[in-house]
């Protein structure tokens, strides 16, 4: 491939969860410069591409208004042929149902290089989200997949012999597929089994016979969805871990299927976050290790950053301050920001953590501690309960005359905080480090999610992203009269006293608040609280 050439690759999403997403996809996603995406790709996988990554939805439903066949392929080919390297993300395995074909030969026609990548189906992995093996020594020596996309061309006499059989695009159809075998002599007591959503977190499966199945769903959209019939259906009971999913029963008749939302990926007793889905609203850059954290503990986790961190509108306070950085008795820090900006700047100015040999240090929580010692610097003093007010109250020496630098954010940072120290007679010189804006956009994932109700808990690590988080709802959501009617059933999780009052403030509740006020005390919250309530 030449260098003036994009590349197109056509690359399996799997059947819904990033988590199932191959190493290879996710790194393709990662740098990619145009997506193109169906209807059934799960948002959280947009949130794997670049910020300035150009994504162009093509989603099949139907009856529903959709993009042309030709138009895609006409996508696929201007854009390599412009040199961008293309994702073309179909959910499953790209050649399984995936309608490649036509945009392969589309590709060649035109001279445009292309990669094929694969993908969990969900003929695959739905049976075995569900725990239904798809073969067995005894009750399935062989299994077929197929689609129930045209009912009437199949053979139906021939189908019913077979042990097992799996049914893509089949919700729509399951009254025709019942009679058609039954009329060739299956049993109606054959087990079934419809998986709705599979590898999501809206995962359901529903368990009958096929002699009673249709009276079970009447009413319920079952699409999409992926059908097993078989004996095998028989062993789910058999072959799940027990005590690790907690069972919710649809509107149908309890007498025989039952309904059940599944973890996003398999779970265990100490996965206690499975199954639900966590808007997490820290800035740009800080969320990861907060969301692995979460992820670990089976949540689905959606980034949606409320703030981005830059330079102040103007260096001068700061650099003077450096400049007589000896006259000062006592540096406070009270965020990683501070940490990271005041140090660049002290190194920008030709000095180093020597400077401040004859400077003490106050940091406000574990965090900034931690990064300070990335600096090779021990803070002087910590206050045991990681809020700044208490800073003040345990302070190791007599404030009166001591002259403090607290390098802080540009605006909406700790005023009390500045005030307590000054009437305890310490002379605080405040400059500008860092400022906080609100970003310009909702991310794609995070804004569907909040428009289909998909979001179980909103976490908040500070009071500005509660104040930027309606910002950016009210701008988006301009038909809500208040942004706290998107949180109706939401748990609003808080990292601390001063983010819970601007969630009262501004929500009329807080749900849950940290015990020690970091992200791990915030952890540890959803944790308790989730197993407190008992039903989230």
């Amino acid at each position: 491939m030449t260098n003036n050439k994009g590349k197109v690759y056509l690359v399996g999403a799997g059947p819904g969860d990033v988590a199932y997403l191959t190493v290879k996809a996710y790194n393709l996603l990662a740098a990619a410069e145009v997506l193109v995406y169906d209807a059934l790709v799960d948002a959280q996988l947009l949130q794997c591409v670049p910020l300035d990554c150009l994504k162009i939805d093509v989603g099949k439903r139907g009856g529903k208004p959709s993009t042309s066949q030709a138009e895609i392929n006409k996508l696929l080919v201007n854009y390599c042929q412009e040199g961008k390297q293309v994702i073309r993300l179909k959910s499953g395995d790209p050649l399984i149902f995936g309608r490649c074909t036509s945009e392969i030969e589309a590709l060649k026609a035109s001279g445009c290089d292309f990669e094929l990548v694969p993908g969990i189906s969900s003929a695959l992995a739905a049976p075995l989200l569900a725990g239904i093996p798809l073969t067995d020594p005894v009750l399935s020596r062989t299994f077929v997949v197929f689609t129930a996309h045209e009912v009437e061309a199949l053979d139906w006499e021939a189908l019913s012999r077979l042990e097992t059989l799996v049914i893509l695009m089949g919700g729509q159809q399951i009254r025709e597929i019942v009679n058609q075998l039954l009329r060739y002599g299956r049993s109606h007591l054959t087990p079934i089994a419809i998986i709705r959503w599979a590898g999501t977190p809206e995962q359901q499966i529903w368990t009958a016979q096929l002699g009673n199945i249709c009276e079970q769903i009447t009413g319920l959209s079952l699409s999409p969805a992926v059908i097993v019939i078989g004996e095998v259906v028989g062993l789910r009971k058999y072959l799940q871990p027990e005590n690790i999913y907690r069972e919710r029963h649809a509107s149908i008749p309890t007498a025989q299927p039952m309904s059940t939302n599944l973890p996003p990926f398999p779970s265990s007793p100490s996965s206690p976050l499975a199954g639900k889905t966590i808007l997490v609203t820290r800035s740009v850059g800080q969320s990861n290790q907060f969301s692995n954290r979460l992820m670990a503990l089976g949540a689905t986790v959606i980034e949606m950053p409320t703030l981005e961190i830059c330079p102040p509108s103007s260096w001068e306070n700061l650099d003077n301050a450096i400049a007589n950085i000896s006259s000062f008795d006592w540096l406070i820090l009270t965020s990683t920001n501070g940490v990271d900006y005041f140090f660049a700047r002290l190194i920008a100015q030709g000095k180093d953590s020597r400077a401040l040999a004859g400077v003490k240090i106050a940091v406000v929580g574990e965090k900034t501690a931690q990064c300070l010692k990335q600096y090779s610097l021990q803070p002087d003093f910590i206050p045991s309960n990681f809020v700044a007010d208490s800073l003040v109250e345990n302070f190791p020496e007599e404030l009166s005359g001591k002259k403090i630098l607290f390098p802080r954010v540009e605006s909406g940072g700790r005023e009390i905080l500045v005030k307590e120290l000054t009437t305890k007679g310490a002379e605080i010189i405040e400059v500008a480090a860092y400022q906080s804006c609100c970003p310009s956009s909702i991310p794609p994932a995070a804004q569907l999610a909040l428009q289909n109700r998909k979001v179980d808990v909103i976490t908040f690590a500070s009071s500005k992203t509660v104040q930027f988080f309606c910002q950016l709802t009210n701008n988006i959501f301009p038909n809500k009269s208040h942004t706290s009617q998107l949180l109706d059933g939401v748990c609003i999780a808080s990292i601390g006293p001063q983010t819970s009052q601007t969630c009262h403030s501004l929500f009329g509740r807080v749900d849950v608040e940290a015990q020690e006020y970091t992200l791990d005390g915030l952890t540890e919250a959803l944790i308790k609280w989730g197993v407190g309530t008992g039903d989230w």
